[in-house]
């Protein structure tokens, strides 16, 4: 610093009481950005995330009656394109687990006691605390997420018939809990045969390899076209989900111009006052023989400094904002939230380059018409 007094970082650290309040704006401005975008991407991130498990199967759910069930396991079974793994029978009814936009409708799988464990098998074989649920009880297995979200442990009742949200015509309680990150429900499928609606199963159908499900799920989509079923598959959720939020997004994006160009003009009218409050340097440094380049490139070098700073701090406080979000609120709830959200980081972009362009064309203005000796003669320029 002292080789060199007149570098561009020398003002500014030895004036912090100027330079901190442009670089603690930038910085908010990121924070503030960071922190809407990464929120609002929870959403859909979370539906991916509550939902990942059906990325296992291809569900396809008969719209009439057992007899179109029978007929897609025959034709699943005949023409399908990859080696299968399993065709499990299943029923389903719903729950509602809470996401941070309110409740979300969760499917209660029910199936035979065989398959049961080939079905936690494909979900990564997860230890359990507890055991599974015995044939034809109102019993039923949820994984660590589900528990964490509804707040239950085992023995407490997840579907009840005083729950218009979990329904149950009896208390269907807690016997295990996998300890997995997949969110699933799991019940005896002889107790959803007799109490719960509609009076016919569903089919999930497994790849015997899980790198040919997206394929199965694709051909199964296509070649049910026109039948009387219904097809489930993570591929089709990811569509919907993108559907679902693509108004929302345009809104968000206006969010953030709006918020890009307020901030823009906030700095803007910062740094005007900020080289106006330094107008008697510039001129006696011209005085003393530096040219207007030369001030112009020690400006542009310390604006260089103040956005990329405030920028980098911006993105360092927004990081930490969002593992105390998600370490106080969404955790504890087992909601979604991803703190490495590139989009988030990336929206941030704008924000320095339009500074930037503002504190050049502020400075460009101000030396445009710059007259040392006026300053000098301590005259109003």
């Amino acid at each position: 610093m002292t080789r060199n007094p007149l570098a561009p970082r020398t003002y500014l650290i030895r004036n912090a009481a100027r330079t901190l309040p442009l670089i603690g704006v930038i910085v908010l401005a990121i924070l503030l950005i960071t922190g809407i975008v990464a929120l609002m991407n929870s959403i859909p991130y979370s539906i991916r995330t509550i939902y990942k498990y059906s990325a296992k199967y291809t569900g396809i759910a008969s719209r009439s009656n057992t007899e179109v069930t029978d007929k897609m396991f025959a034709i699943v079974k005949k023409e399908a394109p990859v080696p299968l793994g399993r065709i499990i029978r299943a029923r389903g009814s719903q729950a509602q687990v809470r996401s941070i936009v309110g409740g979300w409708p969760f499917v209660v799988l029910a199936m035979e006691q065989a398959d049961i464990p080939y079905y936690l098998k494909r979900m990564g074989d997860p230890p359990i605390t507890g055991r599974t649920p015995k044939a034809g009880m109102p019993e039923i297995l949820i994984s660590e997420p589900v528990a964490r979200n509804l707040k239950v442990k085992i023995g407490d009742t997840v579907l009840g018939p005083e729950n218009p949200d979990s329904y149950s015509p009896m208390e269907v309680k807690v016997v295990g809990i996998a300890q997995t990150d997949y969110w699933l429900m799991l019940a005896p499928i002889e107790y959803h045969r007799q109490f719960h609606f509609p009076p016919s199963d569903a089919l999930l159908v497994f790849a015997q390899n899980d790198s040919d499900q997206d394929r199965l799920d694709r051909w199964i989509d296509e070649r049910m076209k026109g039948e009387q079923v219904r097809v489930f598959a993570y591929f089709l959720l990811e569509e919907e989900t993108n559907e679902m939020f693509q108004i929302l997004y345009k809104i968000l994006n206006v969010v953030i111009f709006t918020l890009v160009i307020v901030i823009t003009l906030m700095m803007g009218m910062l740094i005007n006052i900020y080289l106006s409050q330094r107008i008697q340097e510039f001129g006696l440094l011209q005085a003393l023989g530096y040219t207007k380049n030369a001030l112009i490139r020690r400006v542009l070098g310390e604006s260089v400094l103040v956005v990329f700073v405030g920028w980098v701090c911006g993105l360092a406080a927004a990081y930490g904002m969002l593992n105390y979000v998600k370490a106080r609120l969404m955790d504890p709830n087992a909601f979604a939230l991803d703190i490495w959200d590139q989009s988030a980081y990336i929206y941030t972009i704008p924000v320095p380059v339009m500074i930037f362009i503002v504190a050049v064309s502020t400075m460009i203005l101000r030396f445009k018409k710059f007259d040392p000796v006026g300053v000098v003669e301590r005259r109003l320029v």
